[in-house]
This record gives structure tokens, C-alpha cells and sequence, in this order.
């Protein structure tokens, strides 16, 4: 079964990117690179989902949604 989650990339200031699903609270990884960090997170959200599944827990539906706002200072 396909499911789809929405990811935040992180940059951090070593280099690395943290990926995180919002949707599965820790749910959090890192890759050297961004396309390492995308390929680390399909990887962490399906043994999250497996470990759900195991323990009888819902799937959830991910309702997150990103937007970018500007704030004067």
C-alpha cells in the first residue's frame, strides 16, 4: 500500500540535512547531502509504519501542509 507523507529539510551549518515527517512525531533522520537525507527518511518512514502496523496503530493521514510567510523586523 502507497502512502504519502509530506518531509522537511533541514540545512544544517555542518553541511548535513536533517529530513523529518511531521506526521510521525520522531520520525527524524540526517544525509550529507539532501538526496541522502530524502532516501534516509523513506527508509525511517517504513519502519515507523511497520512498527504501527506490529502494535495495532492507525496509519494517519498526513494533513500537514508548508507555507512561507514574511515577518518585518
Amino acid at each position: 500500500m502507497l502512502h504519502k507523507f509530506n518531509i522537511c529539510l533541514i540545512p544544517e551549518e555542518d553541511g548535513r540535512w536533517t529530513a523529518e515527517v511531521p506526521a510521525l512525531p520522531g520520525c527524524v533522520t540526517w544525509g550529507n547531502t539532501k538526496e541522502e537525507a530524502i532516501e534516509r527518511i523513506k527508509e525511517a518512514i517504513s519502519l515507523y509504519l511497520e512498527v504501527m502496523i506490529e502494535e495495532g496503530k492507525p496509519i494517519p493521514d498526513d494533513q500537514s501542509t508548508f507555507a512561507n510567510v514574511e515577518v518585518a523586523i
